[in-house]
This record gives structure tokens, sequence and C-alpha cells, in this order.
């Protein structure tokens, strides 16, 4: 079964380029002897968690985060699926965690250049067969195409092209992300990402509801 979840609506193509004539102004400002760039963000944090008691019922979730958004959206699914009665583990993808005695994964990962990052792409291929054994769910992290429009809902599905032919999985949902000078870096000149703001267009709520649509999806006799 795969259902997407509803986008709300956020930062368009028209809000990227504002955003890179606000950097542009910025930077005038900067070279006039006025500098309104904020310092430099802090490392990113690629942690692994535990949420739950110790129980059977294990559920793994394996993120690739590339700003620190998809990292933090994974705790908290984590968060919610231990608080169902799962222990839950929650992993980054470049620690290449062992599918061994889980009995469901969530895959998710950040989009950037309209896929998932390398290293989920490559998680899923060499865990293809331990994938197939297993109920899988899969969450995308991204700033664009967050519409209602056919135009998005087509494109934001094209984010799992890479990924979705090589599994049988039980559900997928889209997030929106948050977009800061990390993620600008990757999409604008790196002196006009110096001075985009973050936009956080997270919505937990969301987020929340569909950990908690999955409880049926990942108990024993699903598998």
């Amino acid at each position: 079964m795969s259902s997407e979840t509803k986008p709300s609506k956020g930062i368009s193509r028209r809000g990227l380029i504002k955003a890179g004539c606000v950097g542009t102004a910025a930077a005038g400002l900067t070279l006039c002897g006025v500098n309104l760039a904020a310092p430099e963000p802090s490392p990113i944090d690629l942690d692994a968690y535990t949420f739950g008691k110790e129980c059977e019922n294990r559920i793994l979730i394996a993120y690739a985060s590339a700003t620190g958004s998809t990292a933090e959206i994974a705790s908290e699914i984590g968060k919610t699926i231990g608080q169902a009665g799962f222990r839950a583990d929650v992993k980054p993808i470049l620690e290449r965690p062992s599918l061994a005695d889980y009995q469901a994964v969530l895959l998710g990962s950040a989009v950037q250049h309209a896929n998932w990052l390398p290293e989920a792409i490559e998680f899923v291929k060499m865990n293809q067969q331990a994938l197939h054994r297993i109920s899988v769910a899969l969450f995308t992290v991204h700033i664009q195409n967050l519409g209602d429009d056919e135009a998005s809902c087509r494109n934001r599905l094209a984010y799992l092209n890479d990924v979705r032919p090589l599994l049988q999985h039980v559900d997928e949902a889209f997030f929106a992300g948050r977009f800061d000078r990390r993620g600008a870096k990757s999409m604008l000149p790196g002196w006009v990402a110096r001075f985009v703001p973050t936009i956080d267009l997270r919505n937990w709520e969301k987020i929340r509801t569909w950990a908690q649509s999955l409880s049926p999806l990942l108990s024993p006799s699903v598998i």
C-alpha cells in the first residue's frame, strides 16, 4: 500500500528567487560596510536515538540528512513510534546500520538535485534482499514542489524514481523541510547563500500523525 501525505503549501520557486534577490541586496550592503550575514551555522548532528521500552517489536528508522532537518524529523518519528509501543532505533544511514532483528524499517532522506541523497539510494541497493523480507515505509523531506497542483505532485513523486522500483514498501510520505544557508548552498551561489534566512516549513503534527498511522502496518501480522 502506498499513500502520499498531503504536503503543506510552502516555499515556491518564486520564493527562492525572492530569497536570492534579498541575498543580493544584503551582499550590496556588505560591500558598503554593513554586514548582515549571520554567523556560520554550527555543524549538524547525525545522532542515533532509541525510543520506547525493550520489546520484540523493534523498528529501525534509518535516515539521510544534508542539513539536519531530516535528522530531526526522523527523531520525531522514532519518538512517536516508541510511544505507540514499539522499540524504535533512529540511526543515520551513513553508519550503515544492520537490518538484523528488526521487524520493519522506515527509510527517510532529504532531497538534493531531485533525488534522495546518494547514501540513501546506495543503502537501499546494498540491502535490497533484506528489505524485501520486512515491512518498509519511506519518507522524503523536500523544500520544492510542495503545492497541490498536478506538476508539484508529479515532481515530488519522481523523487523516489530511483528507490521505489527496488522495494516492496507499504507506505510513503512527503514532508516539507527547512530551508537555510546549508540548503541554499546547493541551489544558489555561495555568496548569495550566506544571506538566505531560515525558512522552516516542517509540520510536526502532520509528521506525528503519519508515524501514528503506521502502527497497524508495522505489527507482526502484516509481515
